[in-house]
């Protein structure tokens, strides 16, 4: 590209910009906020490297509710459980819609479940939670392959033989590999180049779009598609991961039977043939890639790093840990594994789980959502069309919800009598009318008690003895534990190899 065209793109959106910087101010009487530049809106305001930190902040300076421009893009930011609450729930229809994320939607086009929006996010919804649990959400057969595949992870983990590891790769295989058998009906060796390929793709997105690169583009992606960078192995990426999926669905096309469906995708083909003849279907073959892939990545890195997160707290506070295996033993005893339905007879164990997920806080800023008309809020007027972003984080760590919010404390979800209790705080993927619509929420709630449990049956984890642990939402280190089985757990006690000094 010359001088000339370049200088003339640089003008054309500057032009654009302005005008919709200027078009934003004359509807609606929005929240106060930081004055914004044209072209730049509030960039110089915030940092790249740590928009959570720069939005939180503002919050402190603006309040619960406020107004900032990414860019050209003017955005209503909310922070703390009360804004959020009455946001998401007491007013979910207005604030349902899908925001603008273009590191998502200028792959996906609006299909799938994750970026769709009104009808066919509805229907798409509605169908993939009606397969999910014919397949075992919230029944059986999907706590079967839980518990089967947790007896694969503890086998490797096994083979450390009490030697320090990193558990990071081990986990995103071992949750990776459930939900592949629910999508694909089978699982992968954890050395096979599928998954492993899978984890890659997932892993490096996921780098990608947490990083300065990715926030950039959200917010100038038609300059951003000029500009050489790390975002343009983004859609590498989702292009590799679309024509590993397309691979499996021509396979699962070859030996379909319609009579017996075998996993999500030949739920979804059976689907598409029924409706193959109405021409308002949302059920075609992008659809089914697009659907597919938001389940992968929705739920590998999401619960993978929550999962992580829980043998790290674990880890630096074992007197919760015995206190969580003693319940386990309790309750369940040697001679059978645990089942989803123990979990009511485990109240601590279930507060530790809820309380795992507040303190890591995997989901601090939810993808954006949209109003879907003119919606007053608060003595505000928000536009029809105004991207909300939500600040999940000042939620999970609001001191009017939770007693000691800095702190890891199962206390948060027990009542005086030590029996489990809800927190209407806790929103570890949202809330409200679109609180499932990112896939990691279809995963969450089953797969942590149901993985957790087995795993802390029959082990004990602990820190290599040197190591200082520092566990906090942000940043978890060291990377390695040691795993022993609790009659060799025993053994160390009773030879004085304590608790790894804590």
């Amino acid at each position: 590209m010359d001088s000339l065209s370049i200088a003339i793109l640089l003008g054309l959106l500057a032009l654009t910009s302005l005008f919709l910087t200027l078009s934003s101010r004359g509807k609606g009487r929005l929240p106060p906020g930081p004055r914004p530049l044209p072209f730049l809106g509030n960039l110089l305001q915030l940092r790249s490297q740590d928009m959570l930190t720069s939005l939180t902040k503002l919050s402190k300076e603006y309040g619960c509710v406020y107004t900032v421009h990414l860019g050209p893009r003017r955005v209503v930011v909310l922070s703390g459980y009360q804004a959020v609450k009455e946001a998401l729930v007491d007013q979910g229809e207005d604030f349902s819609g899908r925001g603008d994320y273009p590191v998502f939607f200028n792959f996906t086009k609006g299909n799938g479940i994750a970026f769709s929006n009104g009808d066919r996010w509805k229907v798409l919804r509605r169908f993939s939670v009606q397969i999910l649990r014919n397949f075992g959400m919230g029944k059986r057969s999907i706590e079967e392959r839980i518990l089967e595949e947790g007896s694969f992870l503890l086998a490797e983990l096994r083979k450390t033989e009490g030697k320090p590891f990193d558990p990071t790769f081990v986990l995103s295989r071992s949750v990776s590999n459930i939900i592949c058998s629910v999508i694909f009906g089978s699982r992968f060796d954890y050395d096979d180049e599928r998954l492993l390929t899978i984890i890659r793709l997932i892993n490096d997105n996921f780098q990608i779009m947490s990083g300065p690169w990715g926030e950039l583009y959200n917010i100038f992606p038609s300059l951003l598609d000029w500009v050489p960078g790390p975002h343009r192995r983004l859609f590498q990426n989702y292009g590799c991961m679309k024509d590993l999926i397309a691979r499996s669905v021509r396979d699962h096309q070859d030996s379909l039977d319609p009579n017996s469906p075998r996993d999500f995708i030949d739920c979804f083909l059976n689907k598409m043939a029924q409706e193959k003849q109405d021409p308002h279907s949302h059920f075609h073959m992008d659809t089914l890639l697009m659907t597919t892939h938001n389940l992968l990545f929705g739920g590998t890195e999401t619960v993978g790093t929550t999962l992580r997160h829980a043998f790290l707290v674990l880890m630096k506070y074992p007197k919760v840990q015995a206190r969580v295996q003693e319940e386990i033993d309790r309750v369940v005893g040697r001679a059978r594994l645990p089942a989803l339905e123990d979990r009511a007879a485990m109240p601590y164990t279930d507060a530790v789980i809820h309380e795992v997920q507040r303190f890591a806080d995997v989901i601090p800023m939810n993808l954006p959502h949209r109003v879907t008309r003119d919606t007053a809020f608060r003595g505000f007027l928000i536009p029809k069309g105004t991207d909300i972003i939500t600040l999940l984080n000042t939620v999970h760590y609001d001191p009017s919800q939770f007693l000691t919010p800095q702190e890891f404390n199962p206390e948060h979800f027990l009542d005086a009598n030590q029996s489990f209790k809800k927190n209407p705080a806790f929103m570890p993927f949202s809330a409200g009318e679109s609180h499932a619509d990112k896939s990691q929420g279809l995963w969450g709630p089953i797969f942590l008690p149901t993985f957790l449990i087995p795993l802390f049956k029959p082990s004990r984890f602990f820190i290599p003895p040197h190591p200082q642990l520092w566990v906090c939402r942000d940043i978890c280190s060291p990377s390695q534990l040691c795993s022993y089985s609790q009659i060799k757990w025993l053994k160390i006690l009773a030879e004085g190899g304590g608790e790894a000094g804590y």
